[in-house]
């Protein structure tokens, strides 16, 4: 077996695993940092298949950008709601 297929089926595991941490877990922020984590893992695979143009755009908007959003939103959701 080749390093890059080896390389290749653990971070496709790691990616399934990261998703599966994401929608079994209770807490959101651990569900957004789970699903931060398959889109940044989507872009060393791409990195990986010779797709560097993708690699950096997942990178930028799927893993960095789209976690930034979700912990605003929840930041602002949470923010919103009063404490007795």
């Amino acid at each position: 077996m080749s390093l890059l297929l080896a390389l290749t089926l653990l971070i496709c595991a790691a990616m399934v695993g990261a998703a599966l941490v994401a929608i079994h877990v209770q807490r959101v922020s651990m569900a957004m940092l789970s699903a931060g984590l398959v889109s940044l893992l989507a872009s060393v695979q791409f990195l990986l298949l010779a797709a560097p143009d993708v690699a950096m755009t997942e990178a930028a908007i799927g893993s960095g950008l789209t976690t930034f959003l979700f912990f605003f939103v929840l930041g602002r959701v949470r923010g919103g709601q009063k404490h007795d």
